[in-house]
């Protein structure tokens, strides 16, 4: 074996310098990011849409249905009506309209939900490869449980984006046009204005405060990330706490983070109370003003009896939804957050990746691996190998002696490619090189090569499987 240069100590105290943060994308951004996934079930998605149709035609035919109930019920005196008949038929033809809407429900939710549950798999598997794809660099520098919870609930906001946006702010927008029309048609503008403002009332101010609550949300899921990523760490290092006898000391760093909180936990609750008296106000006053109205036309003469229960139905009907409107707008928002911070995963740019048009390794008989002026830093400031330079010919037995930390570990995550040789922002090919039988290991695929090496690990790393199941791994 040549060797020439020297090896310095390793560091890993600190990484390449922190990118400055990187502001969240707009709600329309990520979705368009989602749209892709979703268009892959596009019928699936249109047959949704007309059984959601459907669903809701046969709700709002439900108050008309009512109204002409109590109007046939509402006999004057003297005067000659199918008693029984006639409130039959219509009770019949209520039950069947509301057992479309229930059955057309099921149907759109039993139609989408391989769309829901396909999307999600895809991205939760684009994520994990992706990931796997990056460099070790970017594994030791990032906690592992903030990453975790971050994948777990982006992959949870797919499922939530869809359920909130297809099974209820769609329907509930389908209803609401619908409602209109027949308050137009059947009644004065009036009625239709009313209901307008005080429907644009309602979104207008749950939107502008849930806009406002959303920083105390997005600050909430900082510091749940952060206390997660606190307990995962000290129990990684178990060990290690029990060494210096520092379980009161981790569990109040612990409880600090859970302190914090707790903390905005309560604001954003306090917020949430805020919302939800304002849109109970709206609603109180929209459905006060609708009836007022409405009994004013049946003293007049105008309306019928029917007609009075049927505007009700409508404004609860309309309102029941909307009701729930600041939770939905809550939860969209929260999970377009998470689908974000997912999102920014998959666009983390891979530092060592293969080069365009690069071809497995090529392994003859005789294999030669060759350090060729090889110099290496974790960081700029921190050289780690000077110029080294040595031969392992075939069939050859070579050992790499030095002290802990020396840089021996160092040689094998070059050789396997977890680094690439030089240093960081450094110029290209400052580093020297690695060949494997003639061939430079960063102009063919990294795959191959790994393919090509076997390796015992000085450390011993188990999965949480079976013995069989890590036995068999390699």
């Amino acid at each position: 074996m040549r060797r020439s240069g020297e090896l310095a100590r390793p560091t890993f105290a600190s990484a390449a310098p922190s990118a400055a943060p990187v502001a969240p994308r707009t709600d329309w951004q990520t979705l368009s990011r989602l749209f892709p996934y979703l268009w892959h079930y596009k019928w699936r998605a249109i047959a949704a849409l007309v059984f959601m149709v459907g669903a809701k035609t046969a709700n709002v035919g439900v108050p008309l249905l009512l109204k002409r109930l109590v109007d046939a019920m509402d006999l004057k005196p003297g005067a000659v009506q199918a008693v029984l008949v006639v409130p039959l038929a219509l009770l019949i033809a209520y039950g069947l309209l509301r057992l479309s809407t229930s059955l057309f429900t099921e149907l759109r939710e039993l139609v989408f939900a391989k769309a829901t549950e396909g999307a999600a798999r895809t991205i939760s598997l684009e994520v994990f490869r992706h990931l796997h794809s990056l460099s070790l660099r970017f594994h030791l520098e990032r906690q592992t449980g903030g990453m975790s919870r971050d994948i777990e609930r982006g992959s949870r906001g797919v499922h939530s984006l869809i359920s909130y946006t297809l099974y209820s702010i769609i329907p509930t927008v389908i209803e609401v046009s619908m409602v209109l029309t027949v308050l137009a048609v059947k009644f004065d503008i009036w009625f239709v204005w009313i209901t307008a403002i005080a429907l644009v009332l309602y979104v207008s101010f749950t939107v502008t405060v849930t806009e406002w609550r959303t920083q105390f949300r997005r600050e909430m899921n900082e510091l749940d990330s952060r206390a997660n990523s606190r307990a995962i760490d000290s129990l990684l290092n178990y060990e290690t706490v029990k060494y210096f006898n520092n379980e009161d000391f981790e569990a109040r760093r612990y409880d600090e983070n859970l302190k914090r909180y707790r903390l905005a936990a309560l604001k954003s609750q306090r917020t949430l109370s805020l919302l939800n008296a304002g849109q109970q106000t709206i609603i109180a006053v929209g459905l006060v003003v609708m009836l007022w109205r409405a009994t004013v036309g049946v003293v007049d003469g105008r309306m019928t009896l029917g007609d009075l229960v049927m505007v009700n139905a409508y404004m609860i009907q309309l309102y029941i939804p909307l009701g729930f409107l600041g939770v939905l707008y809550r939860e969209i928002k929260q999970s377009l957050t998470d689908l974000d911070r997912m999102f920014r995963l998959m666009e983390k740019e891979r530092e060592i990746a293969d080069v365009p048009g690069a071809q497995p390794i090529r392994i003859d008989a005789t294999p030669e691996l060759r350090f060729d002026d090889v110099s290496f830093s974790y960081e700029a400031a921190r050289p780690i190998l000077h110029h080294i330079s040595f031969v392992i010919p075939p069939g050859k037995t070579v050992a790499v002696v030095g002290p802990s930390g020396a840089g021996k570990s160092t040689l094998s995550r070059l050789l396997y490619r977890f680094y690439d040789v030089g240093t960081p922002g450094g110029p290209a090919g400052a580093g020297g090189r690695i060949t494997i039988a003639g061939q430079d290991i960063r102009q063919v695929t990294q795959a191959s090569v790994r393919q090509a090496i076997g390796i015992v690990p000085q450390d011993t790393v188990l999965f949480n499987d079976t013995i069989e199941y890590n036995i068999a791994y390699g």
